[in-house]
Parts: structure tokens; sequence; C-alpha cells
């Protein structure tokens, strides 16, 4: 990975708060972040799931959505499972339908992610094997 998900994670957070992207909900997510980054397991697991229901309260908090996206990231290397690979999938799929009034940095980063949450469940690799399987097929002519 060209970039640490963690420190994009805050500076995604820190331009949403500058954007007030959430406006008055902003609060819970500062202290649903503060949780998320000082514990592990259900209780990291609980707060990140509260930072995500905001996310989908406020799809075009271009910042946080990112920030989100990070934090999935972190979530996966806590938490290796198919379930936070999908999501982040997921997130980073709405987040680049768009590319309009978005961080270019926090863009190429996504991009990136979206890579590596796909390697994640297998879904790259398929690629690779169906484009192998198409130079070995036989072309017309038996």
């Amino acid at each position: 990975m060209q970039f640490d998900p963690a420190l994009a994670a805050q500076q995604a957070f820190s331009r949403a708060e500058t954007n007030n992207e959430l406006g008055t909900d902003w609060n819970e997510a500062v202290e649903a972040e503060a949780t998320f980054s000082s514990n592990a397991g259900s209780t990291a697991r609980a707060a990140y799931e509260q930072l995500l229901a905001l996310a989908a309260r406020y799809p075009q908090a271009h910042c946080y959505q990112a920030f989100c996206i990070f934090i999935t990231w972190q979530q996966v290397t806590e938490e290796t499972i198919a379930h936070h690979f999908q999501t982040g999938v997921t997130l980073c799929e709405a987040y680049l339908v768009s590319r309009e009034s978005k961080d270019p940095q926090d863009i190429a980063d996504v991009t990136e992610l979206y890579g590596s949450f796909r390697d994640g469940l297998g879904l790259n690799e398929e690629d690779e094997i169906q484009v192998e399987f198409q130079r070995d097929e036989p072309k017309g002519g038996d």
C-alpha cells in the first residue's frame, strides 16, 4: 500500500469537521471515533458500526465517506473476515461512482483500497484466472 490508511483516516476526519459535513451529528461522530480509536474487540466494532450508520445518513459527506473507507481497512486488519472486505468494496464503489468535489488524494487512496478489498475477497484473483483461461482457450478452426 502506498499510503497509511490510519493517517488518511485522521486527515479525512479532520476535513469532514472543517467542511461541517455531519452538521449536528458531528459530536456523535467524534465520540464514536474516539471509542473506535482507543479500543479493540466488540467495543471498537460497535463504534465502527455507529460510524458507518452516520455515513449512511450523509451520503454526500465525501470526506467522511473516505474516512469510513479508511477505517474499514483498519477493521479488516483487526478482524479479517469477508464481511469487512465486502463492506469496503461496497463503500468504495459508492464513493468512486462520482469524483466531483472530492479530494484527489482521497480518490487515489480509495481506488487503491478498492483493489485491496477486492483482493481480500478473491475477486481480482478470479479476474486473473479468467484472463489466463481466455489466453489458453483454443481459437477457432479445429
